[in-house]
């Protein structure tokens, strides 16, 4: 049995709705177990910079707030986009961090990057470790949904209904630029969820050629609009990304994929205006629809009990139906997962006529 007396959590990476969900969860969870739950203020950050960041948390921080039905995080996040030190002296200020705010474990909720570096940090104390998934991008090793994703196709998918009707009233193809990075599971769930006329993601080659028989295709069949819903870490035509540039910690910057598309079009094929939206960080806001806070209180009950359980390194999942928990080393190894070409939804896609590349 667990002798944990107090944790930590903390919310890394990217934020998205649901957040707070899962953060009210875990607290509730620990203290039915008598455990004092320290939430970590802006993700790692809050352990290895001094003075400390945090504060206790309770049932009331969640009970009479509004906060579960938000978006973005209580806690705040850490996404920076700056070069860190060393692994070996940020785990030195990490087990420092830990050792002085006195945890016996520490729940994380992010990404697999985070997942990745947190494990690590945790290698040099005697904290225990366990991961809730969360990401728009629901690239997340293993588990089938992380919290969040479908929240943010909600968002994406409202936006494709809206841009539906000004497309008509403009005899226009418009199109949409989601989030993703290099996994097209929100485009593609969107685009099928708002009817689009046109899907491409990183994982499937397309051509200009191919997008234009679509349009015509549109014409011919007497109606004067279409949508178009592009992932933002697609290629050009010729299979290469616009930029190579990079942030700080070495991760490829994405966007503008649907300008290039826009003026590609337009130079070939002239039947419809052609304008482009991307939503940007609307993605990661709105309120978090019913799947999202659902899993979040799985997820954050379940982390609860495998640090009861006395496990570490862990990460929980949602898979088959069915809640459970993996080992953090499992995700590390199995990389990002990518939209799988022949997956239910690719084919659902295609045998409603919509145009997703050449496969």
């Amino acid at each position: 049995m667990s002798s944990i007396k107090r944790i930590g959590i903390l919310t890394s990476g990217g934020d998205c709705a649901g957040l707070n969900a899962v953060i009210s969860a875990v607290v509730k969870a620990a203290t039915k177990k008598g455990w004092e739950v320290y939430g970590i203020h802006n993700g790692t950050d809050g352990i290895t910079e001094k003075p400390h960041s945090f504060e206790v948390l309770t049932v009331h921080n969640f009970s009479d707030s509004p906060w579960p039905r938000l978006s973005g995080s209580y806690l705040g996040s850490l996404n920076k986009g700056v070069k860190m030190e060393s692994l070996e002296e940020m785990t030195r200020k990490f087990a420092v961090g830990v050792k002085e705010l006195g945890l016996d474990a520490i729940v994380v909720v992010g990404g697999d990057g985070s997942m990745n570096i947190v494990s690590n940090y945790c290698k040099g104390t005697l904290a225990k470790v366990v991961g809730i998934p969360k990401t728009i991008d629901n690239d997340t090793p293993i588990t089938e949904f992380s919290v969040g994703f479908h929240s943010a196709v909600q968002v994406c998918t409202s936006a494709i209904d809206s841009l539906e009707l000004t497309a008509r009233s403009h005899s226009r193809a418009l199109i949409m630029e989601v989030m993703g990075r290099d996994a097209g599971h929100l485009a593609m769930h969107s685009a099928i969820a708002g009817a689009a006329d046109v899907c491409l993601v990183p994982e499937i080659p397309y051509t200009i050629d191919g997008v234009i028989n679509k349009l015509k295709e549109i014409k011919a069949s007497g109606r004067n609009h279409a949508v178009i819903v592009v992932s933002e870490g697609i290629k050009t035509e010729a299979g290469e990304h616009l930029s190579n540039k990079k942030n700080l910690v070495g991760e490829a910057v994405y966007g503008g994929i649907s300008q290039y598309l826009c003026n590609e079009i337009s130079s070939r094929y002239n039947a419809f205006q052609v304008r482009t939206t991307t939503l940007g960080h609307v993605q990661r806001s709105g309120v978090p629809v019913a799947f999202d806070r659902l899993l979040a209180s799985l997820y954050g009950a379940e982390a609860i009990e495998v640090l009861a359980r006395g496990e570490d390194n862990k990460m929980v999942i949602w898979k088959g139906g069915k809640i459970d928990a993996v080992d953090l080393s499992e995700v590390v190894k199995s990389g990002t997962t990518l939209l799988n070409p022949k997956s239910e939804y690719v084919k659902a896609a295609k045998e409603l006529g919509m145009y997703i590349g050449e496969i």
